[in-house]
């Protein structure tokens, strides 16, 4: 059953709430297929206070973008019956503050599109009406902004904004998969962090042809820093794209 979806424009308003006292609480976190962007396996293994790479082989599965070629990265699920997230608890979420970007979006949904001429972003948002979900039937009204800044989205639109970026540039100046090396090398560097740092800073075994030696210098202790690095290191090593090129 298709879930009803509208458009909402950024100045309307909607309701919703969830709690524990809203009687389909946790529902939302069962049956999922919970894609992680990069910027959500940092948040998620700081908060929990776990590598990178100890946080990807136990709470996640790797598989290949059919459209794209590259590495996506989902929940493992702890109970294949009712494919519950492995953070759910009866009290809740046990990483809320951590939580990706679709849990702290929902129950809206964002899109955005590009101007080529312009490289301005335009967002489109769209509010969720599942079934099952019982939070529309409290909560104040609010706009799109004011929900963004409740639940904290802002900074993980911006960095998943860079990584849908990334994926465009390499849609249109590298078509189809990628040989199973570069796909390893984009898996270390965008998802597996501290050890892409291991690579990058302490080993020397990757090199970096990025302009701002401060950021380097940043990146070598900040997980946000070390992401941009990452980031711009992909596309000129992996992809091969030029910034003028771009």
């Amino acid at each position: 059953m298709q879930h009803p979806v509208s458009p909402l424009e950024k100045h309307e308003t909607f309701c919703f709430t969830c709690s524990p006292q809203v009687a389909c609480f946790n529902a939302c976190c069962r049956d999922l297929n919970q894609v992680l962007t990069p910027y959500d396996v940092l948040c998620l293994k700081q908060f929990l206070k776990m590598s990178s790479t100890d946080f990807l082989n136990k709470y996640t599965e790797e598989s290949t973008g059919p459209g794209t070629g590259l590495p996506v990265v989902s929940l493992r699920f702890s109970n294949a019956d009712d494919l519950a997230c492995p953070f759910v608890t009866g009290a809740g979420c046990r990483v809320y503050p951590a939580r990706p970007a679709s849990c702290r979006t929902y129950p809206l949904a964002r899109g955005v599109s590009r101007n080529r001429e312009t490289g301005n972003l335009t967002e489109h948002w769209a509010l969720i009406r599942e079934p099952h979900c019982l939070g529309f039937k409290n909560g104040q009204p609010q706009t799109v902004d004011e929900w963004v800044d409740d639940q904290q989205i802002a900074t993980h639109n911006r960095m998943n904004d860079m990584m849908l970026e990334l994926i465009s540039l390499k849609n249109r100046f590298r078509s189809g998969p990628l040989m199973p090396s570069e796909k390893k090398r984009v898996f270390t560097a965008l998802y597996d962090l501290d050890a892409f740092r291991d690579d990058l800073l302490e080993k020397g075994v990757t090199t970096v042809t990025a302009a701002d030696i401060q950021a380097l210098d940043r990146a070598r202790t900040g997980d946000l820093d070390l992401l941009l690095v990452a980031m711009d290191w992909v596309r000129k090593n992996v992809f091969t794209i030029s910034p003028k090129k771009a």
